[in-house]
């Protein structure tokens, strides 16, 4: 199907001022690839993604010069939409709300400008099936990220917190993303309810940064009973104490709560540290978590395309953009990219934890041996990084 490419810009030199006036047109039921272009500037009005208005594309140039940002938080809520449609308190407080099915956001910001102190204030909730973020930003303190329902992966993406910051009871892959802890508090509250739940939050190849402090963040609490987090080849800061997970003050949870690291490194990985109940796993059950088929995991119906175009190959001028748009959800580079030029590419964070990139080569070692030892392309430990802007 023929994608529809419309641009926002404040000043009038768009198609729409708002990014909520250029959703608004979306009809609902809609099933062709929208593109949604937003101009540089920061937009402070919440904003709405209603459930059937599926296959939006947000795209800009840069999430520096992009910021969709609010100030709600739990306790008090102003927007265009009736607490009937959005929810009260935690769930209905988000600078964006997401509830259209096929979701793509690349080089934007979603900020909750609460300050400090506001209590729960959610800069993005996610409740929505297979939605992708590409070099996203996500800003705030208590409870920034809230990813609610469905299958998402994230990468290239920046987010920030202090308490609960990545939370809720989707399915998620977190890549390559930076993780900055901004006060004490926790990095995840993931909300698994029963063991017979596919849910959990991987995080892969990720980086921890703290404030420069030691010791006063944990990598995670369970809301749920059997929430479900790995972190794996993920460097880890001093900033996270060396027990490692809470229990949220409920024994009980220490029974069900499934919170695992794999070849983690830092000054913050101190697997000999780390509370009895959460642990290492081994290479044959690291193996789950560590391909696409985690948020995507139906062959037949496959959301995520294994081979497309390179991310190298897009121009990010505005006049570049092209409006040749999958009807299906995002467009994925082949999975043979290295660390390496992931380093290239980020210098910002990567490059102060691996300067001479010793690490990496390490990383893309394990993979080569693992891989042979498999024998298997398909297994692949690394997951196909995403693009879905092309030429």
């Amino acid at each position: 199907m023929a994608s529809c490419v419309v641009t926002v810009a404040q000043d009038g030199s768009g198609d729409y001022k708002t990014v909520q006036e250029a959703i608004d047109m979306v009809p609902l039921g809609n099933n062709c690839r929208t593109i949604i272009r937003v101009s540089p500037g920061i937009y402070n009005q919440p904003v709405y993604v209603p459930k059937t208005k599926n296959f939006i594309t947000l795209a800009a140039l840069s999430p520096e010069s992009t910021i969709l940002s609010w100030n709600n938080t739990a306790t008090k809520i102003e927007h265009h939409q009736a607490v009937r449609v959005i929810g009260t308190g935690t769930f209905g407080c988000g600078s964006v709300i997401v509830e259209g099915e096929d979701f793509i956001a690349e080089n934007i910001t979603f900020e909750n400008s609460s300050p400090e102190g506001s209590g729960q204030a959610v800069a993005i909730r996610v409740t929505a099936d297979r939605c992708a973020f590409y070099n996203c930003r996500f800003l705030g303190w208590q409870d920034t990220l809230y990813l609610h329902y469905g299958k998402q992966y994230l990468k290239d993406c920046y987010i920030e917190g202090s308490v609960d910051f990545i939370f809720g009871n989707s399915t998620a892959l977190l890549e390559h993303c930076h993780i900055h802890c901004k006060s004490a508090g926790f990095i995840t509250a993931q909300s698994r309810k029963s063991s017979q739940e596919t849910t959990g939050y991987v995080f892969l190849r990720c980086v921890i940064t703290g404030n420069g402090g030691s010791a006063y963040t944990y990598l995670g609490r369970p809301w749920g009973p059997f929430g479900r987090v790995v972190f794996a080849h993920t460097y880890i800061d001093a900033c996270v104490k060396h027990v490692g997970w809470h229990n949220w003050g409920k024994a009980e949870n220490e029974r069900s709560a499934c919170f695992y690291e794999y070849r983690c490194f830092g000054p913050g990985s101190c697997s000999a540290n780390r509370v009895t109940w959460a642990r290492e796993l081994i290479d044959e059950e690291a193996d789950q978590f560590l391909m696409h088929n985690f948020i995507d995991p139906n062959p037949q119906r496959p959301w995520l395309a294994q081979k497309m175009c390179l991310r190298g190959q897009m121009s990010m001028k505005p006049a570049a953009y092209s409006s040749r748009m999958s009807t299906d959800i995002p467009f994925y580079e082949s999975p043979g990219a290295s660390f390496d030029q992931y380093l290239d590419d980020k210098p910002r964070v990567f490059k102060a934890i691996f300067p001479d990139k010793r690490r990496s080569h390490q990383l893309n070692e394990d993979t080569d041996l693992r891989n042979k030892r498999k024998g298997s392309e398909d297994k692949e430990w690394s997951i196909m990084t995403g693009v879905f802007l092309c030429q």
